[in-house]
């Protein structure tokens, strides 16, 4: 039972080994798909090469391997997503933001907070989710401040995000 095992836990590390050398293969397809299946397999070996991951050239890539990092819930990741929140891309936006938001690090709200404003109702939204996430105190101003937003999700995310923060559950239901 012992070599079953051991043969087990050496295919495991192998294909993990494949899935780090895939973040650098020239085939956008196969860096997506590896940055995917490193977050799933969710071995904290597989944070630093996602971190390298970060500078990716193709916007896809960058926003799945920021996704990947938020499953890995490893607070390595924070410093280095940061960053992204300010990225050309939306969804590379929207990404940074889920992925420090499912890590939890309070070192990720300054930044986090002025996405709230942002053009894009999608990436208000997931600074907002990300903050209630975080459950900070020091985003109460910020947030309150969305509850103003025009769009009527954003409003639903920060008074959700609100109520994690002085640690009422959400009623399902409530209006927007």
């Amino acid at each position: 039972m012992s070599r079953v095992f051991a043969e087990k836990e050496r295919r495991e590390k192998e294909n993990l080994e494949i899935l780090i050398r895939q973040l650098s293969d020239e085939s956008v397809p196969y860096r997506l798909r590896a940055a995917e299946a490193l977050g799933r397999c969710r071995d904290p070996s597989g944070v630093e090469p996602l971190i390298q991951a970060l500078s990716d050239p193709s916007d896809e890539v960058r926003w799945v391997v920021a996704q990947a990092l938020g499953k890995l819930q490893d607070p390595r990741a924070v410093e280095p997503l940061i960053p992204l929140l300010t990225d050309p891309e939306r969804w590379v936006r929207r990404g940074a933001a889920w992925a420090l938001g499912e890590i939890g690090d309070p070192r990720a709200v300054g930044p986090i907070i002025p996405l709230l404003i942002e053009r894009k109702k999608d990436v208000r939204m997931a600074a907002a989710e990300a903050l209630g996430k975080i459950g900070d105190p020091r985003a109460r101003e910020a947030l309150t401040a969305a509850l103003e937003d025009d769009e009527p999700e954003v409003r639903y995310a920060a008074r959700a995000a609100l109520r994690k923060i002085a640690g009422e559950s959400e009623c399902p239901g409530t209006e927007a």
